[in-house]
């Protein structure tokens, strides 16, 4: 299969999976679920440079996506910390799926990368399928139900990350 097929394939499968959680959601609500509890949500990037990324040696996807999962999880930490990850690095102290490629952070929101995520597909995977649902509109909450749907029931691993906050309802 080539490329544009397999970006294809995967753009219908993220959209698919946006449009069951949005109707999951919509669900949910009507059948008033109880709401997660509240969650201190990091604060995003600064919108200059990042540092460079440690796109050194041999990377587990190609390039262009590495890249492109990093900018996201720098500039996005309100979604990929409540993403989980699979790969079995709670054992390094991962909370999320964030902490896959971002290490830390100063006061000011600016990144020291974890290469972590550099070498490991799963970490990408997860963050990649994250990002297309971020960048398609899926808020948090519909982004972690669709990643615990799809990645969840053949885990056999996943970190302890928090539950995003439930969108405050409309005065």
């Amino acid at each position: 299969m080539n490329r544009t097929a397999t970006f294809v394939g995967a753009v219908c499968l993220a959209g698919g999976l946006f449009l069951t959680v949005a109707l999951q959601a919509g669900q949910q609500a009507r059948n008033g679920a109880p709401a997660p509890r509240a969650v201190q949500t990091m604060k995003a990037a600064p919108a200059g440079p990042l540092p460079p990324m440690p796109l050194n040696g041999a990377l587990a996807r190609p390039r262009e996506v590495v890249a492109a999962v990093y900018e996201f999880a720098a500039r996005h930490p309100e979604v990929l910390q409540f993403v989980p990850c699979y790969c079995g690095c709670e054992q390094l102290g991962h909370t999320g799926n964030h902490d896959c490629f971002v290490k830390a952070r100063d006061a000011n929101g600016r990144v020291q990368w974890n290469d972590h995520g550099t070498h490991c597909a799963v970490c990408i995977d997860v963050a990649r399928d994250a990002m297309m649902m971020s960048n398609s509109g899926a808020t948090p909450v519909q982004i972690r139900a669709a990643i615990d749907q799809k990645w969840g029931p053949n885990a056999q691993t996943q970190t302890p990350t928090p539950r995003p906050p439930a969108p405050r309802p409309r005065s």
